[in-house]
């Protein structure tokens, strides 16, 4: 990786610095735009005592799920926890800490911590075990809570597409929470599917510009669908 060239090579380069007890956000929704070749990195460093910022942990077997059965995840903080059930384990057995935050108001974090904002005030989860121990203020006769932004060590994130410059496409769905992560790490790191020459991609087709990106590794992606239904005959 040299100049604006953000490309690296190896899953080792991709992730180095990463260590104990930092916080990392992690893109994705379900199993639907996971950087899912960066977690498995991690899992390989066995890095432990990690917060994790995402929409939810994955399945037992895929996603963020995989690094519950070292126990390297210490604390989740994530909206969605239906699907795993390492996860709902360790959080009974008080082995995991989790903060659950309404959907909206997580990518609202991640989005004003990129943007150098430290703090909202939202309505959302006023009256609710949401709202516990937070400031609460009212507007036109409504009241709102304050949410303090989130960022992280690390971001990892999953693009469509990028150039070397790090400017990111994300496709249909698999946008999701991933423009906001990679706006939220100190250090952030993309997983694409292609990755082209600066001036390639369509300027008014870039969802993330460069500036926030550090690191762009090339890789190929299983596409699991987490829930499979067939229509009936």
């Amino acid at each position: 990786m040299a100049g604006f060239n953000k490309v690296v090579k190896s899953y080792q380069e991709a992730m180095a610095g990463l260590e104990d007890g930092m916080t990392v956000i992690a893109g994705g929704f379900g199993l639907c735009g996971i950087p899912e070749g960066l977690i498995a990195q991690i899992k390989r460093l066995q890095t432990t005592n990690l917060t994790f910022v995402s929409n939810n942990c994955g399945v037992d077997d895929f996603g963020l799920g995989i690094l519950l059965k070292d126990k390297q995840i210490k604390k989740m903080i994530s909206s969605y926890v239906g699907e795993n059930a390492e996860f709902e384990r360790q959080y009974l057995a008080g082995e995991l800490e989790v903060e659950l935050t309404p959907q909206g108001t997580l990518a609202e974090k991640m989005r004003a911590g990129g943007a150098g904002i430290p703090a909202f005030y939202t309505a959302t989860g006023y009256g609710t075990p949401v709202a516990e121990g937070k400031e609460v203020k009212q507007f036109n006769g409504r009241q709102y809570i304050l949410e303090e932004s989130i960022t992280g060590d690390f971001a990892i994130v999953r693009a469509w597409k990028a150039d070397t410059m790090g400017n990111l496409i994300f496709r249909d769905t698999a946008m999701n929470f991933n423009p906001m992560a990679a706006t939220a790490g100190k250090i952030t790191v993309v997983e694409v599917e292609q990755i082209l020459e600066p001036g390639e991609l369509n300027p008014t087709e870039i969802h993330t510009p460069g500036i926030y990106v550090d690191r762009i590794i090339q890789a190929s992606f299983e596409k699991r669908i987490e829930r499979l239904t067939l229509a009936k005959q």
